[in-house]
């Protein structure tokens, strides 16, 4: 990737809210209308090997910044209550899963590292009684440093962990005090290198840029340390502040955040500093190190992007497990009852504790596929496109998407020829705006998601 050109006039002009397409259509298009009988039909048809995420919802501290399903608690027990109700909702899903491989299973959250080392070990004990997880299977876990001891992370080694990501977002201690997240850069550090002696196969580092109080003299400090870390994989994401959404988020000053052409500066710095370092730029708000799994399998044109970003499984192979969680299997996405009492009451019942979800048309799945690949790869062969999803004439069926390209296009953001659509380097940060421009629900709250960077 070539350096980037920052444009003021294209940062206003593009800067607009958008979709993340971890799916396609997105999660507003999930309805209380669902049925649930589709979910053992759409696992039926679904491939031979599949993904599993699971959402485990504790935190000791609440973190101000986040917008994550989370519920901030000192009691343990809960998790064991929890725990139980993830064996039943397990046991529902296990005779639908028999013929089935898990190759990629990841803990988030929340915070997974909230549960105890034998929490753990009875959580990995009921996965794999439950189902067929491959010996090379990717097992992740997401890891809030302040709660994971040196015990507990060799612990998650013996366990099968083979990939851990540390939440970081930034280093500064003042950015720290005004989020209540304080975490030791020293510890962070430690943790990361013991990660490295324990054999794990890949190491990925949290940054959120458009914090309070972050600058460029103090972000730059953090962004070098991270280099410095070496990590396999590093994610960069943009802060979105949404206190009407996100009670916690009330307690962080609107003064305290840096403005908009600050935080855009923020991730300029970084972008730029990860790429000189080495780092392959994966889109959007990922780095991998050319040698990391991530990264190869874009260079193969085989990365695909799911609910949990992006990946190298499967982007319409995914259960998920635990309150909230979503799952998308064969063009059926459902989602988990997102309070904890309903998940209790449902999984009580002996039912799955599905609360919404939609069943994607055809349609729905051509256009999944483009924006998948522009997303992941940044170019479309539009000839195997078009042969593959039985399009006779692609710009007639995207005639709309055409006239919505175009100022893409004049700004030198995508280059458009009779067999091919490519993003350009620039186009790269616009790549959101740009699979907007084949999305059929765009206007259906847009104003819900956050801005493009």
């Amino acid at each position: 990737m070539q350096t980037v050109q920052w444009d003021p006039k294209l940062i206003s002009k593009y800067n607009i809210n958008g979709p993340r397409y971890t799916s396609y259509p997105t999660a507003l298009a999930l309805n209380n209308s669902f049925d649930p009988a589709l979910i053992k039909t759409a696992i039926a048809q679904s491939p031979n090997e599949l993904s599993l995420y699971l959402h485990i919802p504790f935190c000791h501290k609440l973190c101000y910044y986040c917008g994550c399903n989370k519920v901030i608690t000192r009691h343990q027990y809960k998790a064991d209550n929890y725990l139980n109700a993830l064996a039943q909702e397990m046991a529902l899903y296990a005779p639908l899963l028999r013929s089935k491989q898990i190759n990629q299973l990841h803990l988030g959250g929340g915070t997974p590292t909230f549960l105890t080392e034998v929490q753990l070990s009875r959580l990995m004990d009921l996965l794999h009684q439950n189902f067929a997880i491959n010996n090379d299977a990717e097992i992740s876990i997401e890891i809030d440093p302040r709660s994971c001891s040196d015990n507990k992370l060799r612990h998650l080694r013996t366990l099968g962990f083979n990939r851990v990501s540390f939440g970081v977002q930034d280093l500064d201690e003042k950015v720290q005090i005004a989020i209540n997240r304080v975490q030791d850069t020293d510890l962070i550090r430690h943790q990361v290198q013991l990660s490295r002696e324990l054999g794990f196969n890949s190491i990925n580092l949290d940054l959120i840029y458009g914090l309070p109080f972050q600058h460029p003299a103090s972000f730059t400090e953090t962004v070098d340390e991270i280099i410095r870390l070496n990590p396999h994989r590093i994610s960069l994401f943009s802060y979105a502040h949404i206190p009407e959404r996100f009670a916690a988020q009330r307690k962080i000053a609107d003064s305290s955040l840096p403005d908009a052409q600050l935080k855009l500066e923020l991730m300029q710095l970084a972008i730029e500093r990860f790429v000189a370092s080495g780092y392959q730029f994966i889109g959007m708000d990922h780095f991998a190190r050319p040698d990391d799994a991530l990264a190869k399998a874009q260079q193969a044109g085989k990365l695909q992007r799911n609910f949990q970003g992006y990946t190298t499984a499967g982007q319409d192979a995914l259960i998920g497990l635990g309150v909230s969680s979503i799952s998308q299997v064969s063009g059926v996405l459902w989602q988990n009852s997102k309070e904890l009492p309903a998940y209790y009451a449902a999984i009580s019942s002996g039912q799955l504790p599905t609360e919404r979800g939609f069943s994607l048309n055809s349609d729905d799945k051509v256009r999944a596929a483009l924006i998948s690949q522009l997303i992941c790869h940044f170019e479309l062969d539009i000839e195997a496109y078009s042969q593959k999803w039985c399009i006779d004439s692609f710009w007639y069926y995207f005639a709309e998407a055409l006239e919505r390209l175009k100022p893409f296009m004049e700004d030198g953001l995508v280059e458009v020829t009779a067999g091919r659509i490519k993003v350009t380097d620039n186009g790269r940060l616009w790549v959101r705006s740009i699979c907007a421009c084949f999305d059929a629900y765009l206007t259906q709250g847009q104003q819900r998601y956050s801005k493009v960077v």
